[in-house]
């Protein structure tokens, strides 16, 4: 398998050209192989032990019993921990424990009904911010993604930063750290891909409202030759922002190997680096994720994949309908993938939805509860149209899905993910740039 090189001479990370199918493994990959165990058989003699005048033998079982339990200690110490070949990262915004548990109530008719609630590794997560304890998705995926907790409204700068005003210093993430060691990557979600979980992985800039230097910075990465596959909504504002730069976006995109297109079934039909830019957010995102692994995965040194599905409760309908394309995905997933893939899911926020009352066979949306005299029925599910602070769930299967456990802090998850790969974040933080 051969690399195309670029103009500039540097290596464009494709297979042979068919169609820029994703393949960029500059060298092969390492393998960790562990060494058995060999059984020796060994005739052991009666030692003798002279104890004053008497002589008393010794059974040798206990000398073969000895250098079992050496071997044992000693196969148990070269032992390395598994690493994940892959991460998938699914976010839920706004899929807080409430959010989540009226979804299964409203689709299931019964708690613990969605897939994610049967995941075997979970913990709570704090989700609060540099500056307050309710974060917004900018500063929450900036915890997710970089290992360090910012202010909100900034995106994967440190909370030196402050919005709109002054650039802070530069979090690396860890879509850019698999990018500098040549993994293939993925940014999918059902909002804006320039929105706020989807830009924190490949841009960093002081202002989440800041379109323009969110695609600026996605057409020059900082790290590797940038993401290899973003889906997501939003292509007026796109380009909107690409013709405020005087960028022709679609040339530009060419130029590096994307195709671009504003059509799922275009997307689908492609083989290659994608940029799918909807006009809306009704596309069918579990599908887009099944053909977004297929792409990645012929990379063999692995990838990285992040996934949002916006399940934020204003809407309530909309919003419930919602959690159940999330559990869908996150189902299929988990399906899909292999035993050397981490997949984790957990929400960058909660959101203040409450279930108030109902019962099984009941319909939630349709019904109230009694209310004190003099005051109106109450709803089943009551929703305050707000972010909140609780701890969210945080679940995962794969390699490395063992260390989610108990309490922990979105900024954690950064490690976890980080450690699943067996990387050691040497340095997370840089200067911010000039560009």
């Amino acid at each position: 398998m051969s690399a195309r090189m670029r103009s500039d001479g540097k290596k464009s990370g494709f297979a042979e050209p068919s169609q820029g199918t994703i393949c960029r493994a500059k060298q092969s990959r390492k393998l960790i192989h562990f060494r058995g165990t060999r059984q020796h058989t060994e005739e052991f003699r009666m030692d003798t032990l002279i104890l004053g005048n008497a002589r008393r033998s010794v059974p040798g079982f206990l000398l073969v019993l000895l250098i079992l339990s050496s071997a044992a200690v000693q196969g148990a110490d070269s032992q390395q921990p598994v690493r994940a070949r892959n991460v998938v990262l699914i976010i839920g915004d706004a899929g807080g424990l409430s959010a989540l548990h009226a979804g299964s109530l409203y689709h299931h008719n019964k708690p613990n009904g969605l897939f994610i609630q049967s995941l075997p590794h979970i913990a709570l997560m704090d989700t609060s911010a540099s500056d307050v304890w309710v974060t917004d998705s900018a500063a929450g995926v900036t915890a997710l993604v970089t290992g360090q907790k910012t202010n909100n409204g900034v995106l994967s700068q440190a909370n030196d930063a402050v919005r709109g005003k002054k650039d802070g210093t530069v979090l690396k993430t860890i879509l850019e750290y698999a990018e500098e060691r040549g993994l293939s990557t993925g940014v999918m979600t059902n909002v804006p891909v320039t929105d706020a979980t989807a830009a924190g992985c490949y841009a960093h800039t002081n202002d989440r409202g800041n379109t323009a230097e969110i695609v600026k910075q996605f057409l020059a990465p900082r790290f590797g030759d940038g993401v290899d596959v973003l889906i997501g909504a939003g292509r007026q504002n796109v380009i909107m922002a690409a013709d405020a730069l005087d960028i022709d976006l679609k040339a530009e995109l060419q130029k590096r190997g994307y195709g671009f297109f504003r059509k799922e079934e275009d997307v689908l039909a492609s083989r290659g680096r994608v940029v799918g830019v909807f006009p809306t957010m009704d596309f069918d995102l579990p599908a887009q994720v099944q053909h977004a692994i297929t792409t990645l995965s012929q990379n063999p040194r692995g990838y990285f994949l992040m996934v949002e599905c916006d399940v934020h409760t204003d809407k309530l309908k909309l919003g419930l309908d919602h959690v159940a394309v999330l559990d869908r995905i996150v189902r299929e997933v988990v399906e899909r993938v292999g035993e050397d893939t981490l997949v984790i899911f957990g929400a960058d926020h909660s959101f203040d939805i409450r279930v108030r009352g109902g019962k099984p066979g009941q319909p939630m949306l349709d019904g109230d509860q009694p209310a004190a005299s003099g005051e109106p029925p109450k709803p089943f599910i009551r929703v305050d149209n707000g972010h909140s602070g609780e701890h969210v769930l945080v679940a995962a299967k794969g390699p490395g899905a063992e260390r989610v456990r108990g309490f922990i802090a979105n900024s954690d998850l950064f490690g976890i993910m980080m450690a699943a790969f067996g990387w050691a974040p040497a340095e997370t933080k840089q200067e911010v740039s000039s560009r």
